[in-house]
């Protein structure tokens, strides 16, 4: 059963919201503090209200209790003062966990109830806590709705009372009451809750009405009380009519607001939405805003939420952003979704320098629509491999290019008949080319060189190789990138790119897609420096057929994923060979299928549950790196790590460490840019010790210094051999971990620095200063993969003989049937390889991801057909065989490697067992006594 981990309400309750999608059949409730509700006012709608049966009829939400008499006395120093028995929740773990019970039948449309409750905390808790009643709906026809009962703050060593009303207008499938709230590790103590009905239409006096809805949770949102329920956030706020000698007016209603005299980007405006936002349902954000002052012109405005947790930690949620003016209103949108439970919640925006006034009209937060599922694509009559580019053998002149710019194209004889590796790849058996080039000469600028319209050949979601043989002339100075390119409608598009530094031909890849329907879509040649002559030959786009090639990875991935095991059962006699009756399966597949995870998304039970069911490998996003565990000098923070630590410990789940080091100028702190060579030597060394010393054991992996082929950092300001005395020096202090090189666009063709032959001299280099390198990392942040691509780079970094791993894979469409077929191709393209020994997706849940459009799990929990394809392929690579002794008196298969349980099945008894198929090349014999 799904958990739900409610809000922590402040004492004004105003609106709560659910799913806007069913708003005109969903619950209303009434909210409010009726101190003359009595204790023997009806029939109590709770059993064993008193815990005089002990815990009868109550369930424990993932915790412990137990109940104490009242001739026990106090708990952990809070005294019972009555002379009656009171239950104990214990071993919470989350603010969510405490006690429920099942009220469905007890419960009637129409009817108003009132709680009444005695509780209070002992344990960990610093301060007052919460202790919060809710009521949960299910439905089996439309999504669970939460009602917000009543709440009262609790301070440890005294009881209080928790009072609320509520009434129901639908009919649910279940109707499920339950007391949670305090902070983790706090007990919740409960002496009596009661819930009495005080029938039909019931005019109790209450404090507001939650209802539920598609409310906008921001009060006063177009400033029609003036500024009532705003604030600004350490600057003043003022309402206006009209502003800049009238010309900034409203765009809509007749006041706006301006955050001004702001000193600081963080400065802005503010409401605190506390009591009406709800854990684990997703909001839109929509906003007018602009700039005004200082002689700023455009900036980025963001929307941002502070969140303070019932333990105190603090939480910054960037949810939306946009590029304001000042010259008109924009339209700032965006959506956000909490994890956890919330003491505090606080919307503001910032952005903009100081001394300059963010504007703001009108403001919006409401309950995110879901979005309909994807439609798979309507994609008829393609032509898989078939050449859209018109005379691409040149055999008809240069009829159907033009230059873009100012530039010559003529038509030349001296290129390579053959096919370019990666198209043929993709192509298969195929005609040879004509040995026919274009030269272009007289190049002005970087981005002139042959060009043709292909607007009408394209289809829609279907994914495009692109392939060819370019070189440049002489007079180049130092290397040139050359980059196939296309223009859909003015964007570029990247087609593929490669380094060319002499005078051979090289082959170019790449691939792209189109999700829109384009006006114009021009393909063009681009990239050496003005004056230097580009040579094309051969150049081709074609659509692939993905699907074509699954066939052939698949009996790549049985070879080299999967072992033969001869199951052999002494003492079965012959003659009951066929009456016995063997079933095998597959309990866990150990090839490492990992995600990354955040301390927040912990917080979102449905999140764990997914990943403890569907991981048994780990990376955690930031809660690792440098400016996440050191972000000034001298403060550490590995709470946030341990936590996560922990988490996977507990569910043996393994570990990345991710990262110690990151080259890239812009990931560095302030406080470690600003120290001399000595200090930022001795801080490097301080890094080391205390976080591999810390966690000596507790990570298979590192990696080391992230993204060495895109940044320089620490090399500019210590020299070249420090990145390999980070290598040696991690290892010395956790010799168990294998050290990793990590970095990005390796495997696609898109990116010069960062190619496998320069990512293969990199590693080189490494070990040949004496740098332990154990494996290497491919990020795999990938658009629109093309199989033999991303093998070709496969192959040519197993030369090495290191383990290769995907570190932080993912990839993003629109359509979720686009999407789960990239994500197809690269798992399959990675569990075909042998060099490859695991894959680690960078997340999977909608909101959490780096990238938009690449999730698998929807905000609100509900799996997409991305998701539902990774969960295919992870059911496909799972072995189970069932049938009969065979005549030899065996049972033989062949299954992917990991867990497994096998029962016989004989005339006279039942065996199980469960053995590990280890990798292995001769067949694994198990032998079976009977």
């Amino acid at each position: 059963m799904k958990r739900f981990t409610a809000c922590c309400f402040t004492k004004k309750i105003s609106k709560f919201l659910s799913h806007k999608k069913h708003k005109q059949s969903q619950p209303q409730i009434m909210v409010g503090n009726n101190s003359g509700s009595s204790r023997s006012m009806a029939t109590n709608v709770l059993l064993n209200h008193d815990f005089s049966g002990g815990l009868d009829s109550w369930r424990l939400n993932c915790c412990n209790g137990y109940v104490i008499s009242a001739e026990a006395g106090s708990h952990k120093g809070v005294s019972n003062g009555s002379d009656s028995n009171y239950a104990v929740i214990t071993d919470r773990k989350e603010c969510w966990q405490g006690l429920e019970q099942d009220i469905t039948d007890r419960i009637s449309i129409g009817s108003t109830y009132t709680l009444s409750a005695s509780v209070g905390v002992s344990g960990l808790s610093q301060g007052p806590a919460d202790v919060i009643a809710t009521v949960k709906l299910e439905y089996h026809d439309k999504p669970t709705s939460y009602l917000f009962v009543g709440r009262t703050s609790v301070v440890k060593d005294s009881w209080e009372k928790l009072e609320g009303t509520f009434s129901l207008s639908t009919v649910a499938d279940r109707v499920i009451f339950y007391l949670e709230g305090p902070a983790s590790g706090v007990d919740l103590l409960i002496r009596f809750v009661e819930i009495h009905s005080s029938g039909p239409n019931d005019n109790a006096t209450s404090t507001g009405c939650v209802s539920t809805g598609d409310d906008n949770i921001i009060i006063n949102p177009q400033f029609e009380d003036g500024l009532n329920n705003w604030s600004g956030r350490g600057c003043k706020i003022m309402l206006h009519d009209s502003m800049g000698d009238g010309k900034i007016l409203p765009q809509s209603g007749k006041s706006f607001a301006s955050a001004t005299e702001r000193t600081q980007s963080w400065n802005g405006i503010q409401q605190e939405i506390t009591a009406r936002v709800q854990r684990k349902l997703a909001y839109e954000i929509t906003a007018l805003v602009r700039i005004f002052g200082n002689n700023v012109t455009t900036s980025d405005v963001r929307a941002t939420l502070w969140v303070q947790t019932p333990d105190l930690r603090e939480q910054y949620i960037g949810i939306a952003n946009v590029q304001a003016t000042d010259k008109d209103w924009v339209n700032m949108q965006g959506k956000f979704l909490l994890n956890g439970s919330a003491s505090k919640v606080i919307i503001y925006l910032e952005g903009p320098p100081p001394g300059t006034d963010i504007l703001v009209n009108t403001l919006s937060i409401k309950h995110a629509a879901k979005t309909p599922p994807s439609t798979p694509p309507d994609v008829k009559n393609v032509a898989f491999g078939v050449n859209v580019i018109e005379n691409s053998s040149l055999a008809d002149g240069n009829n159907g290019w033009f230059p873009l710019g100012s530039c010559t194209l003529s038509v030349r004889i001296g290129s390579p008949h053959i096919i370019p590796p990666l198209a043929r790849d993709s192509l298969g058996p195929h005609e040879l080319l004509s040995g026919r080039y274009i030269l272009v000469t007289n190049r002005t600028q970087t981005w002139n060189g042959p060009a043709q319209t292909i607007t009408e050949k394209l289809k829609l979601f279907l994914t495009y190789q692109v392939s060819a043989w370019v070189r440049i002339g002489s007079g180049s100075n130092g290397p040139q990138n050359v980059n196939v390119a296309l223009s859909v409608d003015n964007q570029w598009v990247n087609g593929g790119q490669t380094e060319v530094s002499d005078d051979r031909w090289h082959e170019i890849g790449g691939s792209f897609r189109i999700e829109k329907q384009p006006s114009n879509v021009m393909v063009y040649v681009q990239g050496p420096a003005a004056g230097v002559d580009l040579m094309v030959a051969g150049l081709q786009i074609f659509p692939v057929d993905r699907h074509a090639r699954f066939r052939y990875l698949k009996m790549q991935t049985d070879k080299i994923r999967k072992r033969d095991v001869i199951l052999k059962f002494p003492g079965l006699d012959s003659s009951s060979y066929p009456k016995t009756s063997v079933q095998v399966r597959q309990i866990r597949n150990d090839f490492p299928i990992g995600t990354c995870i955040s301390r927040t998304n912990i917080d979102n039970e449905d999140f764990v549950n997914f990943v403890v069911k569907h991981f048994n490998w780990a990376v955690f996003g930031n809660e690792l790196k440098w400016y996440w565990t050191e972000p000034q000098q001298g403060n550490f923070n590995y709470r946030d790590a341990d936590d996560l630590l922990n988490l996977c410990q507990k569910n043996s789940i393994q570990t990345r460490g991710h990262c110690i080091f990151w080259d890239v100028d812009d990931t560095v702190q302030q406080w470690i840019k600003s120290l001399n060579k000595n200090d930022l030597m001795t801080a490097v060394q301080n890094r080391l010790t205390s976080l591999l010393t810390r966690y000596k054991g507790k990570f298979s992996h590192y990696d080391v210094n992230n993204e060495m082929l895109h940044g320089s950092f620490y090399p500019d300001r210590l020299g070249k051999d420090i990145r390999a005395n980070m290598f040696k020096t991690a290892n010395q202090l956790d010799p168990s971990a294998t050290l990793f090189v990590n970095d990005y666009h390796v495997e696609d063709g898109c990116d010069t620095k960062s190619c496998p032959e320069k990512y293969i001299q990199h590693i080189l280099d490494l070990q040949e200063q004496g740098a332990p390198v154990g494996g290497i990392g491919i990020q795999g942040h990938i658009d629109t993969p093309v199989g033999p691509i991303v093998c070709s780079s496969l192959d040519k970094l197993g030369i090495l003989g290191l383990p290769i791993w995907f570190t932080e894979l993912d990839v993003s469409a629109v359509n979720e049937y686009i999407r789960a077929d990239d994500l197809e191709v690269m798992l399959r393209e990675a569990l075909a390889h042998p060099a490859v020994e695991g894959i680690m997706l960078w997340g999977f849940w909608e909101l959490f991801m780096s990238r938009d459009n690449a999730h698998l799990v929807n905000a609100e929990g509900d799996i997409n057909e991305a998701g539902n394809r990774f969960l295919a392929l992870k059911q496909e690579w799972l072995s189970h065989r069932h049938g009969n002794v065979d005549e030899q008196g065996q049972f033989n298969f062949r299954g992917f490697h990991g867990t497994y349980n096998v029962q016989v099945v004989t005339d006279t008894k039942k065996i199980s067992k469960t053995f590990v198929l280890d990798k292995g090349d001769s067949p694994l014999v198990i032998s079976i006594d009977i």
